[in-house]
């Protein structure tokens, strides 16, 4: 009865898994995720040089892009590593106030990415709607105090998140479902009441992704019905191309969420591999996805990433 009521104080580690029924292929799919994070880091880091570098970009959407770019990167060494411990070392333990700072650090940086996107959005509104004002909407000092108002929403959603573990009692084996640490997944390992924070997880998602998606929804309603208003084709073209990356890097962050959040709700007997699978397409994608997209879509990125590497074989 005494362990029953253990405190999660009193619990030392966590015990992490990887692909259990692809154990075959462990030294591979190893590999395959060292290249996607090496993509993903080096694919960032070059984005903000370019973006440092070149003065042309020296505004509004590409601060934003810069701030998306830091932000992938945090995803990236938030999950880096107990993946690496996890998958390449066979060392599956991981200290449980350990455990919880990866999912607050995980969970940050998700909610900061919805909180960019829609930022985004707005400055591809303004710059399509209200094109005179752009310079004066978005000046350097409102962009600075959107950045800083995205990061504090962020942190005091998620910071109640631990705390709110950290009073429930643990008394299952604390084995989780992937290689790093997730809010879904740590909430089904007490043995306590966790109502307060599955309901406390689910006005957090709604609060923001739910409010952010019907926003950037909302600012490309207002973006296509000023498009149609005019009158040249290639115009319409011309200015629908400058949104195609932000429509693209809204895609690839949402579309894998509302997926794992469907398996995980209405696919409880699909197969392990399946919720794992759908989890490492939602952290991993995004971060690797987004300066691929950028460099290809912007003329301007695409143009100095040429000359450095012309520059390189010179």
């Amino acid at each position: 009865m005494k362990s029953f009521g253990t405190n999660i104080s009193s619990t030392t580690s966590f015990t992490l898994t990887a692909l259990p029924e692809m154990e075959g292929l462990e030294h591979w799919l190893a590999a395959f995720f060292l290249l996607l994070y090496a993509f993903s880091i080096l694919g960032n880091i070059l984005i903000l040089f370019i973006i440092k570098e070149e003065q042309s970009l020296h505004q509004p959407m590409y601060y934003f892009l810069s701030l998306l770019s830091v932000n992938d990167l945090g995803v990236s060494f938030s999950t880096l590593p107990t993946v690496l411990a996890a998958w390449c070392f066979h060392a599956p333990e991981t200290a449980f106030d350990a455990c919880l700072a990866q999912m607050f650090f995980i969970h940050f940086f998700s909610w900061t990415e919805s909180g960019i996107l829609l930022a985004m959005s707005f400055d591809r509104y303004v710059a399509i709607c209200n094109p005179l004002r752009y310079s004066t909407v978005l000046s350097d000092a409102r962009v600075a105090h959107m950045g800083i108002a995205i990061i504090i929403r962020s942190f005091c959603m998620v910071f109640p998140l631990p705390f709110l573990l950290k009073r429930l009692p643990f008394c299952k084996a604390n084995v989780l479902t992937h290689s790093y640490c997730l809010h879904p997944d740590l909430i089904r390992l007490p043995c306590g009441d966790t109502t307060i924070n599955s309901m406390y997880g689910l006005f957090i998602v709604i609060s923001a992704f739910g409010v952010d998606s019907v926003l950037i929804l909302f600012s490309y309603v207002l973006i296509l019905r000023s498009v149609l208003a005019i009158a040249s084709k290639e115009e319409r073209l011309k200015t629908l191309n400058t949104c195609v990356s932000h429509i693209c890097a809204v895609l690839i962050f949402y579309v894998p969420m509302v997926s794992v959040s469907m398996v995980h709700r209405f696919g409880k007997h699909a197969p392990e591999h399946v919720h794992k699978f759908m989890s490492l397409v939602y952290l991993f994608v995004p971060p690797m996805l987004n300066p691929i997209i950028y460099s290809i879509k912007t003329k301007e990125i695409r143009k100095r990433l040429h000359k450095m590497l012309l520059g390189h074989k010179l």
